[in-house]
């Protein structure tokens, strides 16, 4: 597709335009080249760029068909007894992958971090979400606010990490925000026309909390002024959990929590195949998590689906409802798992809850960010903690072997669709609801029909 619409002509003058950038050459000797090639060919600067644009709609426009295909290939309305599972391209094509985080990452609310981050006021911390960074900071009146972590001067990062900071300043050029995202000292700006302090400040992003959830949404709605950036925790869930809410304030997932630690995976697969394997409906516990399957009690396991959320519960298995013979008992009589569309998990069991954050990496990676919380009243019982984390290591580092084998097979030519199981209803809910992609497609079908192609920005290949 490089070479579309190039004729020989312009192929000579990228290669000398090429050439006038190597250091071997004398500038004498390339710019009269240059100019003699130039009028030989009778082909002007503009004329040029008019053909290298035409050949950069060609590749939006065969990117965004491509694109638009892929997505029809997977059809929400049928069964999960006759479905066949999404194609192979969706967990390894690039430009899916792109279309995924300006469709279903940058327009919902995204799980972030959680309220114990920023629990007093100039409390911080960062995060990257695809390729938008981002800060999460209290205020000094005690508001919570969010930002692109990007100085208005020339995008250097602000800030990196979490802690405590009084104002954001640039180590690049010492520009410096307040809490509140104004922008109060810019270096060296003395005799510069038509510049306003006011108007440079830190791009604000919605932010809201509930629970021990702290929650953005990148995608600004055009109706919000900048002082109501912080949603109401209540309305946000009803728009995030929808039904839902009910059925996990029961299972105790709002309750209070003493945070414990975090863990961080980075994996060798796309993001849709660590959600997969947690949405199987216990299908690879008996024969990938023998540890984990003398606590549980598959012959309990239910599945209930809600708009964005599906839930899945089990009962303990061991003697006396998940104790081991030593008395140890991490599960407890009930484990609750519930999955957040498109990327959170909650880990509802015995007196514990970790939640699982999943975060694209590109098409072949992502990052799981493993939050840990427990009961109060054993937040001081380090040989109970240290042993149920241990427990839970081994768990993800036996799933971590089992994604990246999904993903090795997703690329071998041997493979493209599969079939699903009854049990696997969660994972077929996963991939039917995606209302984004829905869009998304009649975005790309209108896109290509219409030829629409002049405003769209092209990038990464």
């Amino acid at each position: 597709l490089i070479t579309i619409g190039i004729n020989e002509k312009e192929q000579a003058m990228m290669t000398m335009l090429a050439t006038i950038t190597s250091p071997s050459s004398t500038l004498k000797s390339t710019t009269t080249g240059y100019l003699k090639l130039h009028h030989k060919f009778s082909v002007s600067v503009s004329q040029f760029r008019h053909r290298r644009r035409r050949i950069h709609q060609t590749l939006v426009f065969a990117a965004a068909s491509n694109t638009s295909n892929l997505v029809e290939e997977f059809d929400p309305e049928i069964p999960v007894e006759r479905a066949l599972t999404p194609p192979s391209s969706w967990y390894t094509d690039y430009q899916f992958h792109r279309c995924e985080l300006d469709r279903v990452f940058y327009g919902g609310w995204q799980v972030v971090g959680y309220s114990d981050q920023i629990k007093a006021n100039r409390d911080f911390f960062t995060g990257r979400l695809g390729e938008v960074e981002f800060v999460v900071c209290r205020d000094d009146e005690g508001k919570i606010r969010a930002f692109h972590n990007v100085c208005s001067h020339h995008a250097s990062i602000l800030a990196s990490g979490s802690g405590r900071k009084s104002c954001f300043f640039c180590p690049y050029h010492g520009w410096t925000y307040s809490l509140n995202g104004s922008l109060v000292k810019a270096t060296r700006m003395t005799g510069i026309e038509n510049f306003a302090l006011n108007e440079m400040g830190l791009k604000p992003l919605r932010v809201a909390v509930w629970g021990p959830f702290v929650l953005l949404k990148v995608t600004q709605d055009k109706s919000k002024k900048e002082e109501d950036i912080e949603s109401d925790g209540s309305v946000v869930a009803s728009e995030w959990l929808g039904s839902s809410v009910g059925r996990l304030s029961e299972g105790g997932v709002d309750s209070t929590f003493s945070f414990i630690c975090r863990r961080e995976y980075t994996i060798d697969c796309n993001w849709k195949v660590f959600c997969d394997n947690y949405l199987d409906g216990g299908y690879h516990v008996p024969y990938a998590h023998k540890g984990l399957m003398s606590g549980l009690d598959l012959e309990t396991y239910s599945t209930t689906l809600f708009e964005r959320v599906s839930i899945q519960e089990c009962g303990g298995g061991g003697s006396k409802a998940g104790e081991e013979e030593d008395g140890f008992d991490r599960l407890g009589s009930q484990a609750l798992y519930a999955f957040v569309y498109p990327n959170f998990m909650i880990n509802r069991y015995g007196p514990w809850m970790d939640t699982n954050l999943v975060i694209p990496l590109g098409p072949r990676k992502c990052k799981v960010v493993f939050d840990y919380f427990l009961d109060p009243s054993l937040k001081d019982d380090e040989a109970f903690i240290r042993r149920s984390l241990e427990e839970s290591k081994r768990v993800q580092m036996e799933d971590v072997v089992l994604c990246e084998n999904v993903q090795r097979g997703l690329e071998s030519p041997a493979y493209d669709k599969g079939r699903y199981a009854l049990v696997e209803k969660p994972m077929h809910h996963f991939h039917s609801y995606d209302k984004s992609l829905q869009q998304l497609q009649g975005f790309l079908s209108g896109l290509v029909a219409e030829e629409k192609l002049e405003k769209l920005e092209f990038r990464d290949g």
